[in-house]
C-alpha cells in the first residue's frame, strides 16, 4: 500500500470508527489574527489529529474569531517531525505534538512526554499544575523560544504489535520493533533493533518487513492504523508509556504580544482539550479493544515476568543515564522523580486497590 493510500485509509477509518466528525470551517472575523498550527499526526488520525483539530476550532471560536486557527497536519505544511522547528521558526506559529518528538532538542523532552513505568495520566497533570512541572517545562521550552501547554493524554497505552508470541528475553534479541521514546533506549538494551517511523508510516514498515513488532498507541488507534491486519499478538500494557502526553506549543513573543484575553483562551483551550482528549481515548479504548479481540481474532498477552523485571532493570539504567545528561536534564528529573515517589505511594492506597476491589465484586 502507497503511503499517500495509506494515510487516506487510515482517516477513512478512524471516520468510520466514529472518531472525527465534519468539523465546520470557523468563521474568522475581520482583521484576525491568523495563526498556523501543524501537527506530526495524519489528518483525522483518531484521537491525536481529531483532538489538534478540535483545539485549532476551540481556540476560533472561544475567541469570537479575533484568533483564527488553521490546522496542518502532518507534511502538509512541514514533515511530521519538524514541527517544533516550523514553530521556532515562524514557519507556523504553533504545533500540537508530543514532546518526545523533539528528544534531539533536549533530553528532558521525555519526562514531558512519559518514561518507561513512569507516572499516569492523571499523575501528569498534577505534577505539572500543582507540583512544578509547568515552570521546569516553560524554562525548557524558553530556551528554544517556545510555551508550552498540557494538552492531554492516550492513558496507558498498548504494549505493541508482535508477530511471534513474546516468551522470554530471548524473542526479543534481534528483534526490529518501531518503539518511539525512551522505550525505544530500553529495548536497545535487551537486544532489541528499534527503528523510529513517523505515524503515518508506521502501516507500510510493517507491511514492508523494515519492522517485526510495532507500538502505536492503543485499540482504538491501532485499529484505524490496520496492524491487526499483520500481526496477531497484541500486548497491553506499555511498560514506557503509562501517560503518554500532549501538548499545545507556542511561539513565546507572538503569544506575549497577543492581548490578555486571548493568551487566557490558548490556555483555557488546551486545559479543555487535555481532559477531552483523555475521556476521548478511554471511551474509544474500551470499546475497540472488544472489535479487535471478537471480530479479528486478535490475542491478547501480557509481558512475561522475567521480561517485566529486565525492563524495569534496564529502565532504571536508562534513566539514571539521562538524567546525568546535562543540567537541565538533571534537574527535570529530580522534579519528576520526586513526584512520582509521592504518587506511587498514594496509588498503592487508591486507584490499585480500588481497581483489585472492583475485579473482586464484578468478578472476571
Amino acid at each position: 500500500m502507497k503511503r499517500r493510500q495509506f494515510l487516506k485509509a487510515a482517516a477513512a477509518v478512524g471516520t468510520v470508527a466514529g472518531a472525527t466528525s465534519q468539523f465546520p470551517a470557523p468563521a474568522i472575523a475581520k482583521n484576525a489574527i491568523e495563526w498556523r498550527m501543524v501537527t506530526p499526526w495524519p489528518r483525522n488520525t483518531p484521537g491525536v489529529g481529531v483532538n489538534a483539530q478540535r483545539l485549532a476550532d476551540k481556540i476560533t471560536e472561544m475567541s469570537g474569531g479575533r484568533l483564527g486557527v488553521k490546522l496542518f497536519a502532518a507534511g502538509e505544511l512541514v514533515p511530521a517531525f519538524e514541527c517544533f522547528d516550523a514553530v521556532q521558526t515562524g514557519t507556523a506559529d504553533m504545533a500540537h505534538g508530543s514532546p518526545y518528538f523533539w528528544q534531539g532538542k533536549s533530553q528532558a523532552m521525555h519526562f514531558f512526554t512519559g518514561v518507561p513505568f513512569g507516572v499516569t495520566a492523571w499523575e501528569m497533570s498534577a505534577w505539572i499544575h500543582f507540583a512544578g512541572g509547568q515552570a521546569l517545562w516553560d524554562e525548557l521550552y524558553g530556551k528554544f523560544g517556545l510555551k508550552p501547554f498540557y494538552a492531554g493524554s492516550s492513558g496507558v497505552q498498548a504494549g505493541g504489535w508482535f508477530r511471534k508470541e513474546i516468551k522470554s528475553l530471548d524473542d526479543l534479541k534481534g528483534l526490529k520493533m518501531r518503539i518511539a521514546g525512551l522505550g525505544g533506549a530500553v529495548m536497545r538494551k535487551l537486544g532489541t533493533q528499534v527503528v523510529l517511523t513517523p505515524p503515518g508510516e508506521i502501516f507500510p514498515a510493517m507491511q514492508s518487513g523494515v519492522v517485526d513488532a510495532a507500538e502505536w498507541v492503543g485499540p482504538w488507534n491501532d485499529l484505524a492504523f490496520g496492524l491487526h491486519k499483520i500481526a496477531k499478538h497484541y500486548y497491553a500494557p506499555s511498560f514506557h508509556e503509562g501517560s503518554a502526553a500532549l501538548e499545545c506549543i507556542v511561539d513565546k513573543a507572538k503569544f506575549e504580544a497577543l492581548p490578555v484575553d486571548l493568551q487566557k483562551i490558548i490556555e483555557y483551550a488546551a486545559a479543555a482539550s487535555a481532559e477531552e482528549s483523555l475521556a476521548d481515548f478511554t471511551a474509544h479504548n474500551a470499546r475497540f479493544l472488544q472489535t479487535l479481540v471478537k471480530e479479528h481474532g486478535v490475542q491478547l498477552h501480557t509481558w512475561p515476568e522475567d521480561v517485566v523485571k529486565a525492563l524495569g532493570k534496564a529502565a532504571k539504567e536508562v534513566l539514571a543515564e539521562l538524567a546525568a545528561t546535562d543540567e537541565m536534564v538533571g534537574k527535570v528529573s529530580k522534579s519528576y522523580m520526586a513526584y512520582l515517589a509521592e504518587a506511587r505511594e498514594w496509588s498503592r492506597w487508591s486507584d490499585q486497590l480500588y481497581l483489585a476491589m472492583r475485579e473482586t465484586a464484578f468478578g472476571a
